[in-house]
């Protein structure tokens, strides 16, 4: 009789492929477009930023007098914050895996930094305090958001006269860079001429570079992108800098507990627990400085715009009130609100409204001649309104 299968299968020994079916990891977006600056030396960096512009001005005839003018300077700062991540392996894991694990997740942690880091520069996600508000935020301070409406033309969103594109040369940059989600490319690929035909596409064998007006387009696959905030984003990204702090640094501990984060509580104790851990950490610091130019002397403008989702998110209007301390108080004209970088200035009675989403900012509210205000604004589920008021120089 015959051995079965079933009588010899303690027997059998199941083939290992040698290699794990995954992708390749992602890296930051953000990082491979904006422009890097020699690396920190401490927590903060500033950078000197244009700030206001000279003027020049006719002179009434011979004899007439020539006047003066000023030029000044801000201060923008890169802010390092750290990400960091901790993961416990049981050494007798590692020894009897068929892998090499520690060299399998590293580069996975890498690829979670690259995609914390787009979430909080690009969107705002997750944004640690120390840094100035995201690129959304700062594009549709600026008006730099288009809405899609109910039957779009994705042609004429993106390179028509109001779209995405002319949002930022209006602003008195060109787009050199282009990040959006994945089904954006289904959509870039049924734009079609009046005749029918794809437009976007000449012939259906060769590849296909993605790009708009010549600037290189990005698909982030790091999960970093968020479509519920937007579908497309565009943008000088020259005008975005980093700066690295402490690179991303790799160490391997066996000694020392673990401790949740909330309760405090040891998790893992390695030493007797016969475990290791894999602790990754990186620092970096990021701004948009946005300097003065002759198309925007107010730095009010942002080198980003963006195209909003069918249904765009929801924000809540922050209202500033400035006003002079007089005994009958009158609003403050030309005054600039900073809102962690997105600025707006006050209109004929005094007022600026910002559009925001859920979060706490820090604002600074100032013009010449008075003394700067900084206030905390909270937003949740209400609109916030400020009353300001600013006090003149001695």
């Amino acid at each position: 009789m015959a051995i079965t299968r079933e009588q010899a299968e303690a027997l059998i020994q199941e083939q290992l492929i040698g290699t794990i079916q995954q992708k390749t990891p992602e890296q930051s977006i953000f990082m491979r477009l904006a422009r890097k600056l020699p690396n920190m030396t401490s927590k903060q960096t500033r950078v000197p930023v244009l700030d206001m512009l000279p003027m020049a001005y006719w002179v009434n005839g011979d004899t007439g007098f020539k006047r003066t003018s000023q030029q000044a300077w801000d201060n923008v700062w890169l802010v390092a914050e750290e990400l960091a991540v901790i993961v416990p392996i049981p050494e007798a894991v590692v020894d009897d895996a068929s892998f090499d694990i520690m060299g399998e997740v590293e580069p996975r942690v890498i690829e979670a930094i690259g995609q914390r880091v787009d979430q909080a520069v690009v969107f705002g996600i997750n944004r640690p305090s120390g840094w100035g508000a995201d690129i959304i935020t700062r594009a549709r301070q600026a008006g730099n958001n288009v809405a899609p409406g109910g039957a779009p033309d994705y042609f004429d969103l993106i390179m028509g006269e109001n779209g995405v594109i002319s949002k930022v040369e209006e602003d008195g940059y060109m787009v050199n860079g282009t990040m959006a989600a994945m089904g954006m490319r289904g959509k870039l690929r049924g734009i079609k001429g009046t005749d029918g035909h794809p437009i976007f596409k000449s012939d259906m064998q060769g590849s296909t570079q993605y790009a708009l007006d010549g600037a290189p387009m990005y698909f982030p696959q790091n999960g970093s992108f968020d479509a519920t905030i937007a579908q497309l984003i565009v943008g000088d990204f020259s005008q975005a800098v980093y700066a690295i702090r402490q690179d991303i640094t790799v160490k391997i501990l066996d000694q020392g507990v673990i401790q949740d984060p909330t309760t405090k509580e040891i998790v893992y104790n390695l030493a007797q627990q016969d475990m290791i851990a894999l602790r990754v950490v990186f620092r970096m610091g990021w701004a948009l400085p946005n300097p003065a130019t002759r198309v925007d002397e107010d730095r009010t403008g942002c080198p980003f715009a963006y195209l909003e989702p069918a249904t765009a998110v929801t924000t809540k209007t922050v209202t500033f009130t400035v006003k002079d301390n007089a005994g009958t108080p009158a609003a403050v004209a030309g005054a600039i609100v900073d809102m962690n970088g997105a600025r707006l200035k006050t209109d004929a009675s005094g007022k600026a409204v910002f559009n925001l989403r859920a979060g706490t900012y820090e604002a600074k509210i100032k013009k010449s001649g008075f003394g700067t205000v900084t206030e905390t604004v909270t937003v949740a589920t209400a609109a916030v309104t400020k009353d300001i008021t600013l006090i003149p120089n001695a």
